[in-house]
């Protein structure tokens, strides 16, 4: 069979779902490739992760058009899972060679579900709660970097005794979806282990309300006393429309000297819109190494000075460029 897939996220992380998929077809002898439009295919795979990613629109040419992913909220695509002989199945990493960033890395999960149920995040309704999922060996493919895409590794023994072994195995990882800042704060023996870590990417938390402010600061605290030394802690931070709110959690993160990283709200079914304040502030704090000569680091001043050099430099029609 000739096999189609469309990531429709866009190309520039991994999606694990088409990388197994495409492992999958390979042992089978088909052949699999990113569309083509030119071209007809038995079988064209759709994967989203994110549920603001424009669905591809443009005309394939398929026998069938099969969808999956978390990004097909309130779909009855959004619970679909894969057939138990390919989600554990190892990923096709030569379908993302082209990466240049991700070269020798292994992607994948440890554990799968979330026993917190916060309200913006789809998955404690899509996985449920915390359960085991794979050993690091079944995906790790001999190699030496992993990103972790689990939602709270921390929560679940099975993750830690995977940390253990991660740790004798000397890889380098990055938790990219972040750590559970209370259950680090919380348990001092969880601080050595991450201590243990060789760190690819930054550690990363959560500061999405002033009730994880006093954890941030305690699991930071613990981190810092046992030696956990990555490039640097990354807490992601969470903007509502109260802006005085995240203004007061983002100081309180700088002062701590950990980098806050700003991400709009968005609703599972995109009807709430992101304002203007929104992504100014966003970029506020993303962008601050280029702002600090500047403009300083007050949001009143960058509000300010925002506001007079958009007046000043562009058309009223250009305003909906920012």
């Amino acid at each position: 069979m000739k096999i189609g897939l469309i990531d429709v996220d866009g190309r520039n992380f991994p999606n694990l779902v088409l990388m197994k998929l495409s492992t999958y077809h390979k042992t089978k002898g088909d052949t699999i490739e990113f569309i083509n439009i030119m071209k007809t295919y038995d079988v064209v795979y759709n994967s989203k992760v994110f549920t603001y990613s424009k669905d591809s629109d443009f005309s394939v040419s398929a026998r069938e058009i099969i969808k999956d992913g978390a990004g097909y909220y309130g779909s009855d695509i959004f619970k679909k899972i894969l057939p138990i002989e390919i989600e554990h199945i190892k990923p096709d990493y030569s379908l993302y060679s082209f990466i240049k960033k991700y070269k020798g890395c292994a992607f994948g999960f440890l554990t799968r579900g979330c026993p917190n149920k916060c309200n913006f995040c789809i998955v404690p309704e899509k996985e449920g709660n915390i359960k085991a999922y794979a050993d690091i060996d079944d995906f790790l493919d001999n190699r030496k970097i992993a990103i972790l895409m689990d939602n709270n590794v921390l929560a679940s023994e099975h993750g830690l005794k995977q940390i253990e072994k991660i740790v004798d195995k000397k890889i380098r990882i990055d938790f990219n979806q972040g750590l559970d800042a209370k259950i680090i704060a919380e348990n001092p023996d969880i601080a050595k282990l991450l201590s243990k870590v060789k760190w690819y990417k930054p550690l990363r938390m959560a500061c999405d309300s002033k009730g994880q402010m006093e954890y941030v600061e305690k699991a930071t605290r613990l981190l810092r006393k046992y030696g956990c030394t990555p490039k640097n802690y990354f807490i992601y931070v969470l903007v509502k429309n109260n802006i005085k709110d995240v203004s007061e959690r983002t100081q309180f993160l700088i002062e701590l000297k950990l980098k806050p990283f700003a991400q709009a709200y968005r609703d599972f079914d995109n009807k709430i819109k992101i304002t203007q304040e929104q992504k100014d502030f966003c970029r506020f704090i993303n962008v601050r190494k280029i702002l600090l000569n500047s403009i300083g680091i007050d949001w009143k001043g960058y509000k300010r000075s925002t506001k007079e050099w958009k007046k000043s430099n562009f058309k009223k029609e250009d305003k909906d460029l920012f």
